[in-house]
């Protein structure tokens, strides 16, 4: 094996022998790096203490460069505690100005929110800056949306549900404590977060349902207002006078508490049933799942006893067998058989 046997001393010399064509300059920085370099380049790699030397080297090294950052360091901090305490100091403001401006809370927690991301944005931008010296506000953009775009491949769904949310807080008309439904679920809203929105629904059971799914579904917004309309079927026999039987369930519901007296009652004939006229009745009552249970509840029971003291019938399905032929009837049904038959 050849060694190199150019010391840092000819390598200077070179340097300058090279310095004095005008064709061909050299930089003296990158001429004395280069004969450290080569100085290290000395040891054999088969002997294990000039492997241990260069190692040692080379941590050394790493930990003057640490030791020179620490500053640096201590420096960051402090900007990402001084960011902190301005976005919690601006959120404060941003809450009491969202009060005056708007009665939603849900737009005020957008706007709280919005302030702090805004706020922590422009400090980790200055905390990248003090952190590392050399990095320009136009780099540190560039850099961000560099990785904005590859952040936004990555985790695609996760920024569509914080768009969504966004604009749900923003635009959409249901706040917490709204009972909504959309597709399969239903319930009273908890929470409306940036990305998630958690329903609680009527059995107990906690539903966290993402806001792109309430953002492209349409979404039932059962308690929008405090009443809400609800319409059950009754049915009488076809032998029973329909419009008696109209104002005596019209009389029934007049008397249900849970009725509002604020709208119409309405009580229609609606079809001919297999077994009965059906009749609609609509009438209005609370918005939440508890009181529409129980105004239903209320108005079919007085609908039941009120037809019953009129005496109107309310047919069980009825059934009629017709033969194509008349049936033979074999002997007298009113004759026993005899003994021995």
């Amino acid at each position: 094996m050849t060694r190199l046997s150019l010391t840092a001393s000819d390598l200077l010399s070179t340097g300058g022998s090279i310095q004095s064509n005008p064709t061909l300059p050299v930089d003296t920085d990158k001429a004395k790096e280069l004969a450290e370099t080569l100085e290290l380049a000395k040891a054999d790699p088969s002997s294990l203490s000039g492997v241990v030397e260069t190692v040692m080297t080379s941590l050394d090294k790493i930990w003057e460069g640490f030791l020179a950052h620490i500053p640096f360091f201590i420096a960051s901090v402090l900007m990402l505690v001084v960011t902190w305490g301005i976005a919690t100091v601006a959120g404060k403001f941003a809450r009491r100005f969202a009060r005056k401006t708007t009665p939603r809370p849900s737009l005020q927690d957008l706007m709280v929110r919005l302030t702090r991301i805004f706020i922590w944005l422009i400090g980790l931008l200055f905390t990248a800056m003090v952190l590392f010296p050399g990095l320009t506000p136009a780099k540190a953009l560039g850099g961000l949306g560099l990785l904005s775009v590859a952040v936004g491949f990555a985790f695609k769904d996760i920024f569509e549900n914080f768009f969504a949310g966004i604009l749900i807080l923003w635009r959409f008309p249901f706040e917490a404590g709204d009972v909504i439904k959309c597709e399969n679920v239903e319930g009273r809203v908890e929470a409306v977060e940036v990305r998630n929105t958690t329903i609680r629904r009527t059995t107990g059971e906690l539903v966290i349902v993402p806001n792109l799914f309430l953002f492209k579904n349409p979404c039932e917004i059962l308690t929008d207002r405090n009443k809400r309309r609800i319409s059950i079927i009754a049915g009488i026999a076809y032998g029973e006078d329909v419009a008696s039987a109209v104002e005596v369930i019209k009389g029934a519901l007049d008397e249900c508490e849970t009725v509002r007296d604020d709208e119409p009652i309405q009580v229609f004939p609606q079809a001919f049933g297999d077994s009965s006229i059906d009749i609609e009745v609509t009438w209005w009552a609370g918005s939440t799942p508890f009181e529409e249970r129980r105004s239903r509840g209320e108005v079919v029971t007085a609908v039941k006893q009120a037809l019953d003291e009129a005496g109107i019938e309310i047919p069980f399905p009825y059934r009629t067998l017709t033969f194509k032929e008349p049936l033979p009837i074999a002997g007298d049904p009113t004759e026993t058989p005899s003994q021995g038959e």
